[in-house]
């Protein structure tokens, strides 16, 4: 019937963060479930369900800078080579900036 009337709808799988961005706060929405209805050209997104949370800009700015960049491949090492566990691997890159050899010094010490 939908179809009839010129209307579609799909869902975006595997959506990890939607993010809407105003001048004055973010809305953040984790592993929410999207859906997108195209009538006649026009594409609506609907947002559904997630964990919401606000942040102002300079949080914004600020968690982008702080987050060190590692794979979950540089956690599995890190874990093997000091028989720590893969959480403890991770807090150690995230204190160390990410570096490999700082962490694994950090956590056989």
């Amino acid at each position: 019937m939908m179809q009839r009337m010129g209307m579609n709808m799909d869902s975006v799988a595997d959506v990890q963060q939607v993010i809407i961005r105003t001048s004055g706060k973010d809305i953040v929405i984790d592993e929410p479930e999207v859906a997108i209805l195209e009538v006649q050209g026009q594409k609506m997104y609907q947002v559904i369900g997630g964990q919401v949370s606000e942040q102002a800009p300079s949080q914004r700015q600020a968690a982008a800078v702080a987050q060190p960049t590692f794979s979950e491949e540089d956690v599995q090492l890190v874990a093997d080579q000091t028989g720590r566990s893969l959480e403890k691997a991770k807090e150690a890159l995230e204190e160390c900036g990410g570096d490999l050899a700082k962490a694994i010094l950090l956590l056989q010490s």
